[in-house]
């Protein structure tokens, strides 16, 4: 009896009859280093975005008078010629995703059977090396690979792109305007094509897709791993029920965030692709154009006209990079957890 008396007493600090019944407050103090670590981070983060905003502040206060000036037409004329009142992005725009989309192409299978060699069947010594080999790639200037790609991708890449108009030719997307199967085939209607230049895009793709595939890939459940091989699958079918299902946010995630790469590139494109304003869609010909390009190109010797022209294609470049790249991190995010993992 007294024992219980004690704890009534306790409870019953304020004496009323239910005193017990109210629920104590607790205060949480962190550690001053936690507490200026919070704030910096914080502070950092902040920073950030206001730069990040600033940024595009700055590229849509200079589009208004170009969009004020062509407004939709802009968007659809393919002539780039201020001098001549002739303003328009659909060249360009078409030129950045056909670059775009041969970087992605084959820069995916690439990232996805890197990612997976590193993150299961690498041994554990080599594992460490090739992560920072893959990683150094990222480091590399896109001027080396530029010259990379201009010098020495670019005859390799001749003979491929002249068997591809051999045998798909038939295809639009293939056509080039010469003769494959004459004796002496014309190599300069194959030089600086979209198609060698998106190849070079794609090695500076690789990385990023590669990076985001491996820590996902790496977070599979070790139980669920582990099942399946006590079930009597092989590695490859550990891989395909387990890994691959867990990592499939990632993997979309990883390939959107090497599209917004390539969307961006500028100095490889440059050195590589012949500036050709013509609303074609032929990877495989000579000649074409993209955003960065032809901001990069122009920029130097624009007048005030030709400046705006030049930021607001650059403004729509950063409204697409910025669409693509939360999709991308909002994927990526999200991925988890096991939900599609059959065993």
């Amino acid at each position: 009896m007294s024992d219980l008396r004690a704890v009534e007493d306790l409870h019953d600090t304020s004496g009323g009859p239910d005193a017990a019944d109210v629920p104590r407050r607790l205060v949480s103090r962190p550690a001053i280093a936690d507490r200026i670590f919070r704030i910096g981070s914080t502070g950092i983060g902040a920073f950030v975005l206001v730069i990040f905003g600033a940024i595009g502040f700055m590229l849509a206060i200079a589009a208004v008078p170009t969009l004020r000036r062509y407004g939709w037409h802009f968007f659809v004329e393919n002539e780039w010629q201020p001098e001549r009142d002739q303003v328009g992005m659909s060249e360009v725009l078409l030129g950045t995703f056909l670059v775009a989309a041969v970087a992605l192409i084959v820069a995916f299978p690439l990232a996805l059977t890197s990612a997976l060699y590193i993150s299961e069947y690498a041994p554990a010594k080599l594992r460490g090396a090739l992560v920072a080999l893959v990683d150094l790639m990222a480091a590399v200037p896109s001027i080396v690979y530029g010259l990379w790609g201009l010098f020495m991708l670019q005859p390799y890449l001749l003979e491929v792109a002249h068997w591809i108009h051999q045998n798909l030719g038939f295809i639009p997307l293939f056509r080039v305007n010469t003769d494959p199967d004459a004796p002496m085939w014309a190599q300069a209607r194959y030089t600086g094509s979209i198609f060698i230049a998106g190849v070079a895009v794609a090695m500076m793709a690789i990385p990023i897709g590669c990076a985001v595939m491996r820590e996902v890939f790496a977070q599979a459940p070790i139980g669920e791993r582990e099942a399946a091989l006590a079930l009597g699958a092989t590695r490859w079918g550990m891989v395909r029920a387990v890994v691959l299902p867990f990592g499939r946010g990632g993997i979309i995630g990883g390939t959107m965030l090497s599209l917004g790469r390539a969307l961006g590139e500028t100095v490889a494109v440059l050195l590589i692709i012949a500036p050709i304003f013509d609303l074609k869609a032929r990877i495989l010909e000579n000649g074409g154009i993209t955003v960065s390009s032809l901001i990069a190109n122009r920029f130097g010797e624009a007048t005030a006209v030709q400046l705006s022209a030049l930021l607001t294609a650059g403004f729509v470049l950063f409204v697409i990079t910025v669409i693509v790249n939360t999709i991308a991190a909002v994927i990526v995010s999200r991925s988890r957890s096991g939900a599609a993992t059959e065993i």
